[in-house]
């Protein structure tokens, strides 16, 4: 019995590996999409969208593994709670792949129109706002940290905010069809990025079920207890 959960938990640690390989390539994906973006590098815009496929490749490898865990192994309780973060965090990573991808296609959709610059500091500022959430959402789940996964929330608050706003710098210019044009693609790339903090959010909360066995709903302008020093 011991040698079999001692197989079971083996299985389970190459499935996390799976996921922190997908999670550096997701983030890599979304840096470069919003940088090909601020540069009108169409070659990298390329190459992000031909990215996507590994990150698809290795969700399907994460399915097919979780499947056979769980027809062999049957688990219960907070092995079962860890096989749906497993599948879960694996979706909103795959997920987050795609949002990279349509962030540059619209690079190369929109090539050769007029930009603004104003708008282009809110796709910055967004991005370095969900790329490090990312980051802490795996740092949540490797280290089975409560505290950091519940700060996600908080920490997309500011996404939040630059994406439901990004309509007026947007509307700002109508007078101009062409940067108009642009900068309508542009809500969509803000959208993009919005869409990945939440992604980000959802593995938080994962976790959360995860050590607790509760849903956590994080309220707004919850603040949680501050991690030891």
């Amino acid at each position: 019995m011991t040698e079999f959960r001692s197989l079971f938990h083996s299985e389970l640690n190459q499935l996390e590996v799976l996921l922190l390989d997908m999670s550096e390539l997701a983030r890599d994906q979304i840096d470069n999409a919003v940088e090909a973006l601020l540069q009108g590098d169409a070659e990298l815009a390329h190459r992000v969208v031909l990215g996507d496929r590994e990150i698809d490749r290795l969700y399907v490898e994460v399915e097919r593994r979780w499947h056979e865990v769980m027809a062999r192994q049957t688990p219960v309780a907070s092995d079962l709670r860890l096989m749906s973060l497993i599948l879960q965090a694996g979706h909103s990573l795959e997920r987050m792949g795609d949002q990279a991808s349509n962030i540059a296609k619209i690079v190369e959709a929109t090539a050769g129109l007029p930009t603004n610059r104003t708008i282009l500091l809110h796709i910055r500022e967004m991005r370095s706002i969900v790329v490090p959430m990312v980051e802490t959402a795996m740092e949540a789940l490797v280290k089975r940290d409560l505290n950091l996964a519940l700060r996600l929330p908080e920490l997309d608050d500011p996404a939040d905010w630059l994406n439901r706003n990004m309509w007026k710098e947007v509307a700002a210019c109508a007078s101009n069809p062409e940067l108009l044009e642009w900068a309508i693609r542009m809500m969509l790339v803000s959208r993009a990025l919005e869409r990945v903090g939440d992604r980000a959010v959802d593995i938080g909360e994962q976790v959360a079920f995860l050590l607790t066995g509760e849903l956590h709903e994080f309220p707004e302008g919850w603040i949680p207890t501050p991690r030891p020093a």
